[in-house]
């Protein structure tokens, strides 16, 4: 399975306010991940809404991961970004083969068990250790040679 571009940019977002104790601004997080700006704005507002981001408005305001936000799985993220569309659509143009095929319960077991291991990785877990540093050093001078 293969996530869309947002959910990919939702997650990085996510990871990298998760590591930073501080504030930070759209542009910041667009110019740190190499993301478009107007691409990052419409991400960050999605996961404002699902509780992942907290916003604060005017000139001191900003981005930062929510509170509880490190007990919200990935599985939730992704949900969230992706929908509950199936792997494939069957009925777009409608295939000859729906009544006898096997592969679409197959396919909707898979797209069960990829979210049920993202279900056990919490967003919090994502920043221990390492990588944590490293999300933090994306940006700072010197960090892209």
């Amino acid at each position: 399975m293969k996530l869309n571009r947002s959910t990919d940019m939702a997650l990085r977002i996510a990871m990298l306010t998760a590591a930073s104790p501080a504030r930070t601004t759209v542009d910041e997080l667009a110019t740190q991940l190499a993301l478009p700006r107007s691409h990052v704005a419409k991400v960050v507002q999605r996961l404002q809404r699902i509780g992942v981001l907290r916003t604060v408005r005017g000139r001191s305001g900003g981005v930062a991961f929510a509170e509880r936000a490190g007990e919200l799985t990935v599985g939730q993220v992704v949900r969230a970004f992706e929908g509950d569309d199936e792997v494939i659509a069957c009925e777009q143009p409608a295939c000859p083969l729906v009544a006898g095929c096997r592969l679409r319960g197959e396919l909707r077991r898979a797209q069960a068990a990829f979210l049920a291991v993202l279900d056990e990785v919490r967003l919090g877990d994502l920043v221990a250790g390492p990588a944590g540093a490293l999300l933090l050093a994306l940006g700072a001078p010197g960090a892209r040679g």
